[in-house]
């Protein structure tokens, strides 16, 4: 199958879908890639490095690709270019464009929306929406910089102290996150709110303070966040009015895919701003969190107050949005050519390709079921695919896709914990096994004690004080390694394996002893030593092996 990478035909959209690394990628999965010349311009990826990486480098034609792949759907014009049966890879905004589904199907185009993909572990590497939303929040902290009037951090200088910024963060998802660790890096005293309060360790782990809503919460079921209740929504507002107008810096990112985002500070809340402060609303292009945003541009409010309302704040980086977004692409395309042979095929029942296929061709790409029990649309989809491809088929006619959207919800929060049995005899059989279980663990915690005790008492006085040395080297060790941030934790474990190196050395000194009992002792010292030393240092490369590209 030949890949087709079009200039985008938005003036102003300056990504591209591919660039010479992803490119290469898609290469070695076994696909023909075309690239419109000046399609990487914008984003500063020349023609000879994509001819390099290699593709072939075409004019208009490379719409007539297998499959086409762009950063948003192309217009209609544009699309007529497509052959039918041909695959269409974008962002498609399907809950916000009914029409243009029924368009595609239409046509007679395999469609797959690159912003459909579920919320879930195994499609995070496919995940657009956060990929964008990663570098918007990085660029939403930059601009606010911009345009702030003063230093992020606080600085004690010959000519007196300045303090910090206080930067306010409303929304902890991929994009605010994403702006905490920017802020907080930049020196910034941050703090961020989410309706969510299970985020609350994320924010604390980035460096930031969590202020909770003082309502109850309600859980997700599809990975982002539900439209708050009354009572939320009232707590919520006093709490954002509180905390806007002690802050230098408010960053909003509450956007609820396929709605109108909510309006998080009124114009009340903006007055109430202390002047020279600013706004970023990053949901400025579905309506805005602010209520005075005005959609793609900088306004100045009479207070004094900056409301920053760009919607193209992952375009702002377009070299970096390419290259992530071009890898969310080639992640699909792994997914979807199981042989690497350039050939894609649509499992239906997997729950990815079932969530991102909008139409499916009887033309296009393979359609087939899986292993996994379909619903009625995708069923149709297969038996129609299966009809048109099979022997004999005379593929005559002007067939229209299927339309396969909505696809059935995915939930992708953990299952809640049973409740507890009502009844007496439910309850009483839980806590006897409750009793069961905890039994041993009494029964080890004082053979340890009793253990411990004896070895005191029969060791010499002049070793008494170590014994006191170690016990406070528990408790100190214990408060130490509980205060050090989660994202430290790895590192940590890797500099702790010198301490068991130590232990090693000590015990290879000791494992000759006349003593049998110090031998014996010596020599699980250094099996234990050489497990710790070697499985965290195993465990470490494994680690960092996630953060290296791929070659």
């Amino acid at each position: 199958m030949r890949i087709g990478i079009p200039r985008e035909p938005d003036p102003d959209q300056p990504l591209v879908s591919a660039t010479p690394d992803t490119v290469r990628k898609l290469v070695k999965l076994g696909f023909e890639v075309d690239v419109e010349r000046g399609a990487g311009a914008r984003a500063a990826y020349t023609d000879a490095a994509y001819e390099s990486a290699g593709a072939r480098l075409t004019g208009e034609d490379v719409w007539s690709a297998d499959i086409v792949t762009c950063l948003d759907t192309p217009p209609a014009e544009y699309r007529s270019r497509m052959r039918p049966g041909a695959t269409l890879i974008a962002r498609m905004a399907p809950r916000r464009n009914a029409e243009l589904i029924d368009q595609l199907a239409a046509a007679d185009l395999t469609a797959l929306a690159m912003d459909a993909v579920p919320r879930i572990s195994r499609a995070q590497s496919m995940d657009v929406l956060s990929s964008m939303a990663n570098i918007a929040g990085y660029r939403a902290v930059i601009e606010a910089a911009a345009n702030f009037g003063r230093l992020f951090t606080g600085q004690v200088t010959a000519a007196g102290k300045v303090d910090p910024a206080t930067v306010y963060v409303i929304g902890a998802g991929v994009a605010g996150l994403a702006a905490i660790g920017t802020a907080n890096s930049m020196g910034a005293v941050v703090k961020a709110t989410d309706l969510r309060p299970e985020v609350a360790e994320q924010v604390e782990s980035m460096g930031a303070e969590f202020v909770a809503i003082p309502a109850a919460a309600e859980k997700s079921e599809d990975g982002y966040a539900k439209e708050m209740t009354a009572d939320q929504a009232a707590a919520a507002a006093k709490l954002y009015a509180e905390q806007s107008a002690a802050a230098d810096i408010v960053i909003t990112t509450a956007n609820i895919p396929g709605r109108t985002s909510p309006v998080l500070l009124t114009a009340a809340d903006v007055a109430a701003m202390k002047p020279g402060s600013v706004i970023v609303d990053m949901a400025a292009a579905n309506g805005g969190n602010c209520e005075l945003t005005v959609p793609g541009e900088v306004t100045v409010t009479e207070g004094g107050v900056t409301i920053i309302g760009y919607t193209d704040l992952a375009g702002r980086l377009p070299g970096q949005a390419s290259q992530l977004y071009g890898q969310n692409v080639v992640n699909l395309f792994k997914l979807i050519t199981p042989h690497k042979d350039g050939r894609a095929i649509l499992d239906l029942g997997d729950e990815i390709v079932r969530q991102i296929t909008l139409t499916a061709s009887t033309r296009g790409p393979e359609v087939t079921a899986g292993e996994e029990e379909l619903d009625d649309a995708a069923q149709g989809a297969v038996a129609a695919y299966a009809a048109a491809n099979g022997d004999g088929a005379s593929g005559a006619g002007a067939p229209v896709a299927t339309t396969l959207f909505p696809a059935p919800p995915v939930k992708v929060s953990a299952a809640p914990r049973p409740a507890p049995a009502a009844d007496a005899a439910g309850a009483g059989d839980g806590a006897a096994d409750e009793a069961s279980e905890s039994k041993p663990h009494r029964w080890w915690a004082w053979l340890g004690g009793l253990l411990g005790v004896a070895l005191v008492l029969a060791s010499p006085a002049e070793v008494s004080a170590d014994y006191l040395v170690l016990m406070l080297a528990v408790v100190v060790g214990f408060y130490v390694i509980t205060a050090v941030t989660h994202s430290l934790h790895t590192p940590l474990m890797s500099e702790t394996n010198a301490v068991s190196g130590i232990i090693l050395v000590g015990a290879v000194l000791q494992v000759g002893s006349a003593n049998l009992a110090v031998s014996v002792l010596a020599f699980i010292a250094i099996v234990i030593a050489s497990i710790n030393i070697f499985g965290g240092f195993t465990v470490t490369h494994r680690m960092l092996a996630m953060f290296r590209q791929e070659a």
